[in-house]
């Protein structure tokens, strides 16, 4: 049985397995199952704005009527917004239909549950069991009597707008703000937010037309958000992904920050304000040496977690942490919200850009950022990694120039076929060189023609 889920979920190119029509009405089936409760089994249903999400949104919707379950639609709606009105409308679980920072033709399906929380791996493997295993769930449809029925929620973006608008200060006046919303789900609930602060807002990108979403735009590609920012002479810019949930940040001269800088400034400020929760911050294995020298110099424990910003989340659920994120831009505010949002990492760095009354260049100097180079290699096959002699060996060698003046981490992502190779290293050139020795011996191996 392949595996179906990655460390955000199902994804892979629309209409191609197992993002099909029919593998699609499966999986509804299965979350049916899986969600089922005593009563009427209630499930929201929201995704982005590309080309395929009608064809998944029915397919689910369908595969989950069928086993007697009711659907509620969210349409259009950021992530963090389908988990916000799965808490909202006491349902039993939330659905997101969304390939996040990926091109148009990819998408994907991601799951909360009813305490809006992304799901464990082993609430994902049993889902995935229940797709695979017919006789527990696929040929029990319920009766004639029983199916379920497809509901639109009212105003499920503007109540997701309306309860940002509560974490936020009463004013931002005197800040000029751009917004980048990458064509993708944060378009309206961004609007609705953003022209009612009392700030100078533009707002970029947010004419989604299906196949534009993170064209040249959003979280991964800044470029005309930067050039906006100079240009207004704005005090920050914001850059949002596909599906809302990540945050790139500008300051004022138009240079961009880490999500670890973000993640650094954020600490500071609480711990300033004696608001971070047993003074603890998580991150991933992926962060930048410089943020746990940080988060060390202001006396703060600095925590690791896997990839994947539902592992973050699962260690500060452990930890009782306030805090946590990925240097991708995946911030996690548990005080606020049960899963990453863009929208509120933003509101929380205007936050503190107005309380400090400090341009974000200046706050950013909290954190001095290592050298860090990742290249993404193409694979066809993910073997582990430390079964390979010759990957490990070349591995092994540049650990052992570096010593602890550097590291390196290899590693498969989760939602695309590639190898991420990330080395930090004294000096840009060394870590270029370093991540290039481990890139080519890695392609050598996992890239063969079949």
């Amino acid at each position: 049985m392949n595996k179906l889920f990655g460390t955000d979920g199902i994804r892979g190119a629309a209409n191609k397995y197992p993002i099909t029509s029919e593998m699609v009405v499966k999986i509804g089936k299965a979350a049916a199952f899986f969600f089922k409760n005593s009563g009427r089994t209630k499930i929201i249903i929201g995704r982005d704005t590309r080309i395929s999400g009608d064809m998944i949104e029915s397919g689910l919707a369908s595969g989950i009527c069928s086993m007697g379950a009711d659907v509620l639609l969210a349409g259009v709606i950021p992530t963090p917004g389908v988990a916000f009105n799965v808490l909202k409308n006491e349902a039993d679980a939330g659905i997101v239909i969304s390939a996040s920072h990926n091109p148009y033709y990819d998408n994907g399906i991601k799951f909360f549950n009813n305490k809006g929380f992304k799901l464990s791996d082993q609430a994902e493997t049993e889902i995935e069991k229940l797709i695979f295993d017919e006789s527990k769930s696929q040929q029990k449809n319920c009766s004639n009597e029983k199916i379920g029925r497809i509901y639109k929620l009212k105003n499920p973006v503007k109540e997701y707008a309306d309860f940002l608008k509560n974490s936020m200060l009463p004013s931002l006046e005197g800040i000029k703000i751009v917004i980048d919303c990458a064509n993708g789900a944060a378009c309206r609930a961004a609007s609705l937010l953003f022209t009612h602060l009392k700030a100078e807002v533009e707002i970029l990108f947010i004419n989604p037309n299906g196949e534009n979403i993170n064209y040249k735009c959003g979280s991964e590609h800044p470029d005309d958000l930067i050039k906006k920012v100079i240009e207004k002479k704005a005090d920050v810019g914001f850059a949002f992904d596909g599906d809302g949930d990540r945050l790139t940040a500008v300051d004022e001269k138009g240079d961009r920050l880490t999500g670890d800088q973000v993640l650094a400034v954020c600490a500071n400020y609480l711990k300033k304000n004696k608001r971070l929760k047993n003074n603890i911050v998580i991150s991933t294995v992926m962060s930048n040496m410089g943020l746990g020298i940080a988060l060390k110099d202001m006396g703060i424990q600095h925590i690791l977690s896997g990839v994947g910003d539902r592992y973050v989340m699962e260690k500060m659920i452990a930890k009782q942490a306030v805090l946590g994120g990925e240097d991708s831009g995946h911030m996690i505010f548990l005080d606020h919200h049960t899963t990453g949002d863009g929208i509120l990492s933003a509101l929380r760095l205007l936050e503190v850009i107005k309380k400090e009354a400090k341009p974000l260049s200046s706050l950013a100097k909290v954190m001095d950022v290592f050298p860090q180079v990742i290249i993404n290699v193409e694979v066809n096959k993910k073997p582990p990694i430390d079964t390979d002699t010759d990957i490990m060996g070349i591995i092994k060698y540049v650990e052992s120039i570096l010593g602890q003046k550097g590291r390196v981490l290899v590693r498969y992502s989760g939602t695309q076929p590639l190898c991420r190779i990330m080395v930090e290293a004294p000096t840009n050139d060394d870590a270029q060189k370093y991540a290039k020795m481990i890139a080519d011996t890695v392609k050598d191996k996992l890239f063969r023609s079949t």
